[in-house]
């Protein structure tokens, strides 16, 4: 009889290149991608743990930036929080160790790269760590034309915070900024360039209603919060880099 052989395609490379890599404790077969390429060279075709199964770990990322909670994932997908937990930190830690800016976009002129000047609309969004009188501010610029994230600091209310933010905004040659009336903005921003007023931040406020539907530790009345510092920040970024700068997580 002659052998027939099934080629094993890669979950994570989506290579063919494979190799057979041992065996697990329970006589599971491994597999190792031959591609230098792939984020996790060694794979399984069944997994006894559903915790490792690289769809459930996609689904739990996709859950928590569309509005639910450590407990409803678990209960969805039927696995423990605990494990829901660590592949949040796992994937978070990764998506904010890229940037907590988004990419300046640069037009060409002659061999000179030229940053375009733009406005930006600034403004701070509250939520909370543990307590509500535990207090945590996501400072955010967003484009005032595309309604695009430029930047995000997370932190305090100070204003040590707000110049961490704008120190990152140096990049894309902000001239105009809008703002509300916080008494932070008029400190520190050059009142030639500084417009204060509601009505031309509306694209920033609608932001905010998008974050209260999509994260949930943003909604007004939930019972879902986090309960470190640690968390909470890791997802803040881990949507801005998947979502707002449209990052690979």
């Amino acid at each position: 009889m002659p052998r027939v052989s099934v080629p094993v395609p890669c979950p994570h490379g989506h290579s063919t290149e494979v190799i057979k890599a041992g065996k697990q404790a329970n006589g599971a077969q491994r597999y190792q991608c031959q591609n230098e390429q792939c984020v996790r060279r060694i794979f399984l075709l069944q997994y006894q743990d559903r915790g490792r199964i690289p769809e459930i770990r996609r689904q739990v990322i996709d859950m928590a930036i569309n509005g639910s909670g450590i407990r409803d994932t678990a209960r969805v997908l039927r696995i423990s929080p605990t494990t829901v937990i660590a592949i949040l930190k796992k994937s978070c830690r990764a998506s904010t160790r890229q940037s907590r800016v988004a990419a300046p976009p640069c037009s060409r002129i002659g061999t000179v790269r030229v940053h375009p000047r733009r406005a930006a609309e600034v403004d701070e969004r509250w939520s909370f760590v543990g307590a509500k009188a535990t207090e945590r501010w996501l400072w955010h610029a967003i484009d005032h034309h595309t309604g695009r994230v430029l930047a995000y600091v997370v932190g305090t209310r100070k204003d040590a915070v707000f110049l961490k933010l704008r120190a990152l905004l140096g990049p894309f040659g902000i001239t105009r900024y809008y703002t509300d009336k916080a008494g932070v903005y008029q400190r520190h921003l050059p009142p030639a360039q500084h417009t204060v007023g509601k009505l031309t931040m509306q694209t920033i406020e609608r932001k905010h209603l998008t974050l209260r539907t999509r994260l949930k530790r943003f909604a007004r009345k939930t019972l879902c919060f986090s309960r470190s510092f640690l968390m909470h920040d890791l997802l803040i970024g881990l949507y801005m880099n998947r979502v707002e700068f449209g990052r690979a997580v």
